[in-house]
């Protein structure tokens, strides 16, 4: 019967520790936020945590987590790191009901990790982005020590003939000590996001005043007959909102356009440059239509997204700081371009100059970027995957040889060049469709971004392939839609689709994933004709 009338007793000990130890983790991570938003946002714990986290993934997972979660991934991660500080909280909450100091050092241990973390980020500013951590897990730390002394049960007299837990604890005082404690931190997470905020409203004033000038080299008219109006396919143009975001960055960087600065220096480099965005915006621009593609796009996939992009030549910015292309004898074969956040992308420097439009792009769909796609200033090139050529909230432009220095994806096991595969995909009837007997129309699109698409091809079940109708080619760099019309019988049919693109290659059959280069196959989708 003891054991029995005990257990109770144990339960809510364990759900006395759960919350202390859960009120101690919540003020550690809340006076963090409120340390990030005086020194630098990016500097709390989460986020460095979140970003060493990313770093040390294996590619193989992170491109899972991009391809399972999209633009999600982010935040899935957020709740990862946030659901293993829970566990970790409650744990020491418990363990300090018995072991109060033990307990309070395990939370100063957090804070420690996250100080360690966030000095080892590519970004770091020093040691001020420690503070963050170090003195969250400090708070943390004082917090579950007296929350615990608060619960500890007293016992009777050592020695004493009945010595044993009597069950009596200080309830009012734990009460009120968590009740203060929760009540102060939950002031402090406000304030600290108040003042992170205010941190950034700079650089979206910035953003709001930024007047675009007009492009000294227009974009062409997207001819007639490059829309097609089938219900279900890509739109020609995907709005801003729909375009797809793959980056590892936690915390979107809010850069002040007035602060912002681009350097251009390393090998080869004769005549360094320092450039401000108003001196960009005094260059001739060009607007382009360009297609972008992810490297983690499966066949099929959602990662590809055709923009309409402002920008100064990249070509131009390079040969006056004196660099020449290998072919004209330069000593630089590789363009290593640096975000604000640390991240690094290396770009084939003859890429970068053989003509195609490769730009500092300012722009997107008549407007300055948004923060998500990197204002003020990403950098992209034609026909080459993001990973290797689009670097968004760019601050850096470094000459070297791909002998000399690996990029960030290229550590990572993903392939120094990479341009982008000849891909089709059908956007409708979608996977698993139900269409009416009759004629359904199938249609998608298809890319080889600096080649162009010449020929697109529909097979249904195992019969021959038959040509599909080309819309007018608007440009080499953006993709093209395609339809076709078939004549649906009834039962279950499997639809494939495969391109040919600029220089005669047809698509490949060969199914591979996307690391290290990209995913390669035909796109097949499944549908049940009643």
């Amino acid at each position: 019967m003891t054991g029995v009338s005990s257990f109770p007793r144990t339960l809510s000990r364990v759900a006395l520790g759960a919350s202390a130890g859960l009120v101690a983790g919540f003020t550690a991570l809340a006076v963090a936020e409120l340390v990030a938003g005086l020194v630098r946002p990016a500097a709390g714990p989460v986020t460095v945590v979140g970003g060493a986290l990313i770093d040390r993934t294996p590619a193989a997972v992170k491109d899972f987590a991009i391809r399972t979660f999209g633009d999600n991934d982010k935040a899935v991660l957020r709740v990862g790191i946030l659901s293993v500080l829970g566990l970790a909280a409650i744990g020491l909450g418990v363990l300090g009901l018995r072991h109060r100091r033990v307990g309070a050092a395990g939370v100063l241990l957090f804070g420690v990790v996250g100080a360690v973390a966030a000095l080892g980020r590519p970004d770091s500013t020093g040691v001020g982005d420690a503070l963050p951590s170090l003195i969250g897990g400090l708070t943390g730390c004082f917090a579950l020590y007296v929350l615990a002394s608060k619960a500890a049960v007293v016992t009777t007299p050592a020695g004493s003939e009945d010595e044993r837990e009597t069950g009596v604890w200080d309830r009012r005082g734990f009460l009120v000590a968590a009740g203060v404690t929760t009540a102060t931190a939950t002031s402090a997470g406000v304030l600290g996001r108040f003042l992170s905020g205010r941190q950034g409203q700079g650089a979206v004033a910035s953003r709001e005043r930024l007047v675009l000038p007009e492009p000294s080299s227009p974009a062409p008219p997207v001819p007639p007959g490059a829309r097609l109006k089938v219900p279900g396919i890509s739109p020609f143009i995907t709005l801003t909102r729909d375009f797809y975001r793959v980056d590892t960055a936690l915390i979107v960087p809010t850069i002040d356009a007035g602060t912002w600065r681009l350097r251009i220096h390393g090998k080869s480099v004769t005549r360094p440059r320092t450039y401000t965005l108003d001196e960009l915006l005094a260059r001739p621009l060009i607007e382009r239509d360009i297609t972008l593609t992810c490297v983690s796009n499966e066949v099929g996939g959602p990662y590809v997204g055709n923009a309409r992009w402002l920008g100064v030549p990249l070509a131009g910015l390079l040969r006056e700081a004196g660099v020449r292309p290998p072919s004209h004898g330069g000593a630089a074969d590789q363009l290593v371009a640096r975000s604000v956040d640390g991240m690094t992308l290396g770009s084939p420097v003859e890429d970068v100059m053989d003509g195609r439009d490769a730009m500092l792009a300012v722009g997107m769909n008549g407007e300055p970027l948004p923060f998500d796609h990197g204002f003020p200033v990403r950098m992209l090139v034609p026909g080459l995957y993001g990973y290797v050529s689009a670097c968004k909230w760019i601050e850096s432009i470094e000459l070297t040889t791909f002998d000399a220095y690996d990029p960030y994806w290229v550590k990572r096991k993903w392939a120094r060049r990479a341009p982008i595969k000849t891909q089709a995909r059908i956007d409708t009837p979608r996977p698993f469709a139900r269409p009416a007997p009759g004629t359904v129309t199938i249609a998608g699109v298809a890319w080889a971004q600096h080649r162009g698409i010449t020929r697109v091809e529909i097979r249904i079940d195992d019969g021959p392939w038959r040509d599909a109708e080309l819309a007018v080619q608007d440009t080499v760099d953006t993709w093209r839609q395609w339809s076709y019309r078939w004549d649906a019988t009834s039962g279950s049919h499997t639809l494939t689709v495969r391109a040919t693109d600029g220089t005669g290659q047809v698509q490949t059959e060969q199914r591979t994933r996307t690391l290290p280069d990209g995913a390669s196959g035909r796109h097949s989708v499944f549908v049940t004709v009643p």
